[in-house]
């Protein structure tokens, strides 16, 4: 078996053990001139690493029209998780003898527009994890839009996946739901969405920024495989 497909299962095994549901590998080259870091430090960090960690279904039946206080500490106590997993996932890769580095799975680093040193969720899209949805989520066959998810930078050998199929066709349960009209065919509007969720964080009481409603309603496409 070739070194990068023996890394890959190895490093695979390793993050589901470790609470992960889903797991991929990116090639970076697409997405790298987005990230929000260092270039001299970053230039030989090829791979990411991306895996996702499912929200509960029954919290999220809670969730109506707005988030809630139950919402609110389950998304925050899943980032620790994400977070966790990272440090585990780069402690493995670190002993191998090479290069790795954790991103923070919720951490604003451009205030003004609102982004994180990396997209995780292109990172995830590359990983071959989901395809992006309408409601601007990376949307996962059999968990639909309730993964959260981490990455890792790396310079291990690995294999690498490809972006899948999309699949949202002509469901529009986001577009029908989302309280601030964010979600439309034409696209999605980020400053409405954006100003709605700092409307929830004075009027629920909530000190971050999210909402839960389109996540919840984007519904899986099939059944969980254990395999993925």
């Amino acid at each position: 078996m070739e070194i990068q497909k023996e890394n890959y299962l190895k490093l695979k095994e390793f993050t589901r053990q470790l609470g992960a549901a889903v797991f991929g590998v990116a090639e970076l080259k697409e997405i790298k001139k987005n990230f929000i870091l260092p270039k001299e430090v970053t230039d030989d960090l090829t791979f990411g690493v991306s895996f996702g960690v499912s929200l509960s279904r029954k919290i999220l039946e809670t969730v109506k029209d707005k988030p809630n206080q139950l919402y609110y500490f389950h998304y925050q106590r899943t980032n620790i998780l994400i977070d966790t997993i990272s440090l585990r996932i780069s402690d493995f890769i670190q002993k191998e003898g090479f290069g790795a580095m954790p991103i923070p799975a919720s951490q604003v680093s451009d205030w003004e527009n609102q982004l994180g040193h990396i997209s995780h969720r292109e990172v995830a899209f590359y990983a071959g994890l989901g395809w992006r949805g309408k409601n601007n989520l990376l949307v996962n066959k059999g968990h639909g839009a309730l993964l959260r998810f981490g990455a890792v930078l790396t310079d291990f050998p690995l294999s690498t996946d490809k972006p899948v199929e999309n699949f949202c066709g002509e469901c529009a349960i986001c577009v029908e739901l989302c309280p601030a009209g964010a979600i439309s065919e034409k696209g999605f509007n980020k400053e409405l969405c954006r100003q709605k969720l700092k409307e929830f964080m004075r009027t629920e009481k909530i000190g971050q920024m999210v909402c839960g409603v389109c996540v919840k309603a984007c519904p899986p496409r099939k059944e969980v495989d254990s395999s993925e």
